[in-house]
C-alpha cells in the first residue's frame, strides 16, 4: 500500500504551513496559547501534557457507559501485583487487555498484554513515578477517530471530521516469511521503526492470501492507514457524539477514538466504544488519507485549526484564560521526555 503526500513529506515541511496559520490566528484572536482554552477543564485544553484520566474522570454516566473499562495504576500500586488484581476485578477487566501510559500520545507505550507475567514485565520497564491505565481490550475490527467541535453557548454540535483507521498489515502469498513481506511493503515497514516492538513470529510463511495484522495500534509512525470517512457522518452519529461530549464537563473540541463492528453501526451508532479522548492538540488525522491530493489535505487541517482558535475564543470570552507560554513549553518537554522512555507498543 503507497504513502501520501503529507506522509512522504518531512514534517518539517508540513509544520510550515500550519505555523503561519497559527501565528495569523493569534494575532486575529489575540493569544499564541489561546487554543489552551478550549477545553477548561483539561490541562492546556488538551493540547499538550493532559492525561487520559482527566478526560475520563470528566464524564458523566452517559459518557461512561460508551467507554472501555478501565482503572488507573499508579507508581505506588504497581508494587503489589495482587492490588493491581484487585482493581482489575473491581472494574471487571480481564486478560487480554490494553496498558497504557496516563500522559501519551501517538500509541508510545500501548501494549496487548496476555497475561499477569506480560503485565509484571511491562510495570518493570515503565517509568517511576508514572501511572498506568488498564483498560479492557476492545476486539472490534473497526477503529475511527471522530472529530468534534461545539461553540459554547450553542445548544448542539458537530463532528467536522471522521478518520477510518486500519492497523498495519501484511498478506500472505504462501512463500514469503512475514519478515519478507514486510520488508516488500512500504508502509508496513514502517512498523519496525523505533519505540514498536513486533508481537509476531516474523520467520513464519502465512498461507496465500491470509492477513496478517503487525500491531495493535493503528498509528501511521507503525505503519497504519487512516482514510477519510466524512461518508459515515451520520445525523444518528452526530447526536451520539453530541450526548457524549455534553454528557463531559466543558469539553468543546477533540477526537473520540473508538471501536465499531462494522461502517453500518459505526453510521447508525451501534455498540460504538470509546478507547480515549483527544482534546485541542487532535491531529486532523483524516488529512493523511493517501487519496488526498494535498491542497484538500491541507485545507482539512487549516480548518479545523480556524475552530479550534474560534472555540478557545469564545470560552475565553466567557473567563477562560489561556495558559502561558513558558507552562505550554514545560508540558510539551515534560511529555517528549516521557515517550523516549516509555515501553514500546506492540
Amino acid at each position: 500500500m503507497r504513502r501520501g503526500t503529507l506522509e512522504r513529506m518531512p514534517k518539517w515541511l508540513i509544520c510550515v504551513p500550519l505555523v503561519l496559520q497559527w501565528v495569523w490566528l493569534s494575532v486575529r484572536h489575540g493569544g499564541i496559547t489561546l487554543p489552551s482554552s478550549a477545553n477548561p477543564a483539561i490541562t492546556s485544553g488538551g493540547l499538550v501534557g493532559e492525561t487520559k484520566r482527566e478526560y475520563f474522570d470528566s464524564m458523566g454516566p452517559l459518557a461512561l457507559a460508551a467507554t472501555a473499562r478501565y482503572c488507573a495504576v499508579p507508581s505506588a500500586l504497581r508494587q503489589s501485583m495482587a492490588g493491581v488484581r484487585r482493581a482489575l476485578a473491581r472494574e471487571d477487566i480481564a486478560f487480554p487487555l490494553i496498558a497504557k501510559p496516563d500522559l501519551g500520545m501517538c500509541g508510545f507505550g500501548v501494549r496487548l498484554i496476555a497475561d499477569s507475567d506480560a503485565l509484571a514485565a511491562y510495570f518493570l520497564a515503565f517509568p517511576p513515578g508514572q501511572t498506568v491505565i488498564l483498560q479492557e481490550y476492545l476486539p472490534q475490527e473497526g477503529e475511527a477517530g471522530v472529530f468534534y467541535a461545539r461553540h459554547p453557548g450553542q445548544a448542539q454540535g458537530r463532528i467536522i471530521g471522521l478518520a477510518l483507521r486500519y492497523h498495519p498489515r501484511v498478506t500472505g502469498d504462501g512463500v514469503s516469511t512475514i519478515q519478507q513481506l514486510i520488508g516488500a511493503d512500504r508502509r508496513a515497514g514502517r512498523v519496525r521503526l523505533a519505540g514498536h516492538e513486533l508481537a509476531v513470529d516474523c520467520s513464519r510463511v502465512p498461507g496465500a492470501g491470509e492477513s496478517v495484522r503487525l500491531a495493535t495500534i493503528g498509528s501511521t509512525r507503525v505503519g497504519g492507514l487512516y482514510r477519510d470517512g466524512a461518508a459515515c457522518i451520520t445525523p444518528t452519529l452526530t447526536a451520539a457524539i453530541d450526548a457524549i461530549a455534553r454528557d463531559m464537563k466543558h469539553f468543546y473540541f477533540g477526537r473520540f477514538d473508538l471501536r465499531f463492528a462494522d461502517l453500518a453501526a459505526l453510521g447508525e451508532a451501534r455498540g460504538l466504544r470509546i478507547m480515549e479522548v483527544n482534546g485541542a492538540g487532535s491531529e486532523a488525522i483524516q488529512a493523511w488519507d493517501p487519496d488526498l491530493r494535498l491542497p484538500h489535505a491541507l485545507r482539512m487541517i487549516f480548518s479545523k485549526q480556524r475552530t479550534l482558535f474560534e472555540v478557545a475564543a469564545a470560552n475565553r470570552r466567557r473567563g477562560y484564560k489561556p495558559i502561558g507560554l513558558w507552562r505550554l513549553a514545560q508540558l510539551h518537554f515534560m511529555q517528549q521526555r516521557l515517550l523516549e522512555i516509555y515501553p514500546p507498543s506492540n
